[in-house]
């Protein structure tokens, strides 16, 4: 295809990358640009919706993988390690280290340098004109606070950058200063790292297994591993009342608790739960099993179960289209669908088959790491509110089966060791029904949670840490630090077309105007965490399309790349019964039923666990998946 002939239609932004496509990728490109040109794809039939985001993904899979670090070739033999390890190595069978602890951090585009753009604008000033809370906005019946506690679950699981002995303070401007809860705060830069390696010289370790494996629960090294173990019939600890144990400290034992709060702890109680009763399963069909084959099966069982209810229910509900309704259940079962699947096997590649129970893992060439750019699209912390309504579960549910309220509690009760306290007292029952029946905050401009403002910070190991530290503007920070490119160079990419001036960005003057105080008419400067907030959403959409389009790649890279959900995705890897147990569960609302079958009977009105419990149930829609139109 001559570039002279189509260079005229293609914005100029990507007209370098075009010289470096491939004939097949330019015209890939070219359907996916005139269709971003029109702003179509979301209102395209199913069908074709999905062929555009296979398109915009294997464009992605091509041209935003980058690798980080020296790449790691010592092989080892995969059935000497049938079960994952606690630190994340031994998943790829070329590479023992890919995808392990404290390795670096990848990029879906190259860094963009802030080393003097640190402080502009001032990120304090960015987060009292953009980030901070008004009024609570919510997103109605769509998602509620399990879903906020939900992604605050995975990344405990993901993502955490090791830290620097050197520390950083940002002090409130003059202008500014009157509206931050804190006037200056220290905070510990993120360790740069050389790479020793060609293209990226430097970066950044993650001190979390980025591979979908429960770490959350299980912790990211031996050492955690063992503390939350009970070495009896390969059992977690469990405490009393349903929820997690505590250490003298009053601080939770569970694989991950830095910087955590109730509503994470409920959900790391719940699956410590779902693993417990995963050993009881296996040990039933077979007694000879030994504690430390219950844990690993039970291990496997408990993280595919977490990485499907994420695929299939949590998304969905984030992206509340038929047609990412369609996408997200194509990764885990193909077009095919279920029912084929569960008679058939995998048959047909990743899009008939779906990603899960491939022959073989696929990096794309890259080595498996989650990346800078998903880390900072993965700022959410807007979804949280302000305060936790509380329920009472001892009286006769309302209309749609909704409690009645008791009260209120300020959410700054509900996190780290004064958190644990007070969920003792509340219960695990009222926690997870009161969360359900509360909407969460949107993801959007002036609705970040004050609280969040003047938060005190802990070490890996959940002890406080004297500093509190204002998170909007940390954020802010962050993204500078770690040269993730701003929002428009971000879009660039991304194979996103830029914005060319703030209407592009949004219709609401006011944040207009407030655009043009803070940066000018320079779009260029605009922070990548106020584009995604001030974006104009896709219909159904509780993220903005910017952090979607990282989500396309990365979703199915956490599936495909990890032999655990490929070519280990079988009865001999999981046992039959292990299996079984994953391929029958679908959603949150399985694994409550199946521990506190009491709770979805009496209080669970909704589908999805993730939706404001009280909502209507999804209606039939006599029109299959796949052949509907928006």
């Amino acid at each position: 295809m001559s570039l002279c002939l189509v260079k005229p239609f293609i914005h100029p932004s990507f007209h370098e990358v075009l010289k470096h496509m491939s004939f097949g990728d330019r015209l890939r490109f070219l359907a996916v640009h005139t269709i971003d040109k029109l702003n179509l794809w979301h209102r395209l039939p199913v069908l074709l919706g999905l062929l555009y985001l296979q398109a915009r993904r294997t464009l992605h899979e091509k041209y935003n993988l980058i690798m980080v670090g020296e790449r790691d070739n010592t092989p080892f033999n995969p059935d000497q390690y049938p079960y994952r390890t606690s630190n994340g190595e031994h998943n790829n069978p070329e590479s023992v280290k890919e995808g392990s602890q404290l390795t670096f951090f990848g990029r879906n585009m190259p860094p963009m340098d802030q080393k003097e753009e640190l402080m502009s604008p001032d990120p304090v000033m960015v987060a009292a004109k953009f980030l901070a809370r008004r009024t609570f906005k919510d997103t109605g019946k769509q998602f509620n606070v399990i879903a906020a506690s939900w992604i605050q679950f995975m990344i405990h699981d993901w993502i955490d950058h090791l830290e620097d002995t050197q520390q950083v303070e940002l002090v409130a401007p003059p202008e500014v200063a009157s509206e931050c809860p804190l006037k200056s705060f220290k905070f510990f830069k993120t360790k740069e790292v050389p790479t020793n390696a060609q293209g990226i010289e430097s970066g950044h370790l993650n001190i979390r297994t980025p591979w979908w494996d429960a770490s959350a629960i299980y912790g990211s090294d031996s050492g955690k591993s063992s503390k939350v173990r009970s070495f009896v019939d390969g059992k977690l600890k469990i405490g009393d009342n349903n929820l997690l144990r505590h250490m003298h400290s009053g601080i939770a034992l569970s694989g991950d608790i830095r910087n955590s709060w109730a509503g994470v702890s409920v959900l790391q109680a719940l699956f410590v739960r779902e693993h417990n009763a995963v050993c009881d399963a296996l040990k039933s069909e077979d007694p000879k099993l030994t504690d430390d084959e219950l844990y690993h099966y039970a291990r496997l069982v408990t993280s595919a179960v977490i990485a499907k209810i994420h695929t299939i229910d949590w998304t969905v509900e984030l992206l509340k289209t038929d047609t990412l309704n369609a996408a997200m259940h194509a990764n885990w079962y193909g077009l095919l669908g279920k029912r084929f699947k569960s008679i058939f096997g995998h048959v047909g590649g990743a899009a008939l088959g779906g990603l899960v129970g491939l022959d073989k893992p696929n990096n794309h060439g890259v080595p498996y790491s989650l990346t800078e750019d998903f880390t900072a699209v993965y700022r959410m912390h807007s979804l949280l509110p302000d305060t936790l309504t509380l329920r009472n579960i001892n009286a006769n549910p309302g209309p749609n089966k909704s409690p009645e309220i008791l009260k209120d509690i300020n959410m700054e009760e509900l996190i780290g060791i004064k958190g644990e306290e007070s969920l003792a007292s509340i219960g695990f029952e009222r926690q997870l029904v009161s969360m359900g029946h509360q909407a969460s905050g949107a993801l959007e401009l002036w609705n970040y949670p004050l609280f969040f403002r003047d938060l005190v910070a802990q070490n890996v190991d959940g002890t406080p840490r004297p500093d509190h530290v204002d998170l909007a503007a940390l954020e802010v920070y962050r993204d500078r630090e770690r040269n993730v490119p701003r929002y428009n160079q971000f879009r660039r990419g991304m194979l996103m077309i830029p914005i060319s001036k703030w209407e592009d960005l949004t219709d609401d003057k006011e944040a207009i105007e407030t655009l043009r105080e803070v940066y000018g008419d320079d779009v260029e400067k605009l922070d990548l965490i106020v584009g995604l907030m001030a974006e104009k959403k896709i219909k159904g959409f509780a993220i903005s399309e910017t952090a979607f389009f990282i989500f396309i790649i990365m979703a199915s890279r956490r599936l495909e790349a990890d032999r655990f959900f490929t070519s280990y995705f079988n009865e001999k890897t999981y046992t039959k019964k292990g299996f079984a147990w994953v391929n029958n569960t679908e959603s949150l609302r399985d694994v409550i039923t199946r521990h506190f079958p009491e709770i979805t009977t009496k209080w669970l009105n909704s589908t999805s666990a993730f939706s404001v419990w009280d909502s209507p149930p999804n209606s039939f829609n006599f029109i299959p998946l796949l052949l509907r139109i928006p």
